[in-house]
């Protein structure tokens, strides 16, 4: 099994387990049955002749229409990782997601660049077929499959052969594919016992994310063994960047400890 570590800037090892080729194949199936059913629903459960009567029989605006009414599948992995934090409902139920490779949420334009070079991982072969059919070699059926089958299975290739099992769109989006498979051990490093009665303070808390509370809980405990000041107001300057939270707290080990446990309370009542 693969496994990343990445070093955050507060000096805090952070591991991660790389989704393995069985789990992205079997979320790719997934995905794609999921495609199929919406493709399988509009041809089935829609009149697409009432187009020929809404168009006046244009047939260019038929054919307008019926890329629109598609477009959902064109665009399926995009908006899906956008919209689920890095999952497509296949990658959701095999538990695994996409982020950056320094362990950070990928940005929008990381998205799109994995979502446009799926044509080299996993289309190829439409450009291959191009490109034979220009040479006058359409009826090489054997070549044609022999492409069709290496166009489908670059992008798995890639992610077996990498060390961090990247496809092409991965490697110059710069981001991974993870398991969340060890979430409970991962989150068990930010939990805080909490009193049954215990009643928070900063409710804006919630802006933070696991990642966040982790490397937050870790630079404390390092910081306060040490003694180490200088980090705490650092930490503390940072929290209050990102949350916009107006401290009561007079002390940094006093409100960071706080944070810590209203953190916890709000994503555990979740």
């Amino acid at each position: 099994m693969k496994t990343l570590q990445i070093k955050t800037a507060q000096n805090v090892n952070i591991k991660f387990t790389v989704a393995n080729t069985f789990e992205r194949l079997i979320a790719f199936v997934v995905d794609n049955i999921v495609k199929f059913g919406y493709f399988y629903f509009c041809i089935y459960f829609f009149n697409f002749s009432l187009f020929d009567s809404a168009t006046g029989g244009d047939r260019w605006s038929i054919k307008a229409l019926d890329i629109l009414f598609f477009l959902p599948i064109t665009f399926y992995s995009l908006y899906t990782e956008i919209l689920m934090d890095g999952q497509t409902l296949g990658k959701r139920l095999l538990k695994i997601k996409v982020i950056n490779i320094d362990g950070f949420k990928p940005t929008v334009s990381d998205y799109i660049i994995r979502w446009f070079l799926r044509v080299v991982d996993f289309n190829l072969f439409m450009l291959i077929f191009i490109y034979i059919v220009s040479l006058g070699l359409s009826d090489q059926f054997i070549l044609l499959w022999i492409f069709f089958l290496f166009g489908k299975l670059v992008g798995f290739l890639l992610i077996i052969f990498t060390d961090k099992g990247q496809r092409f769109g991965d490697i110059i989006a710069n981001t991974i594919v993870i398991s969340l498979k060890d979430r409970i051990n991962f989150s068990e490093t930010i939990i805080e016992i909490l009193k049954d009665n215990y009643m928070p303070t900063y409710p804006n808390v919630i802006k933070l994310s696991d990642n966040d509370a982790r490397i937050i809980k870790e630079t404390f405990k390092t910081a306060s063994k040490f003694n180490d000041y200088k980090t705490l107001i650092k930490l503390r300057s940072k929290i209050l960047e990102v949350t916009d939270i107006k401290p009561l707290h007079k002390t940094d080990k006093e409100f960071i400890d706080i944070i810590l446990k209203d953190y916890n309370f709000y994503t555990q009542s979740m």
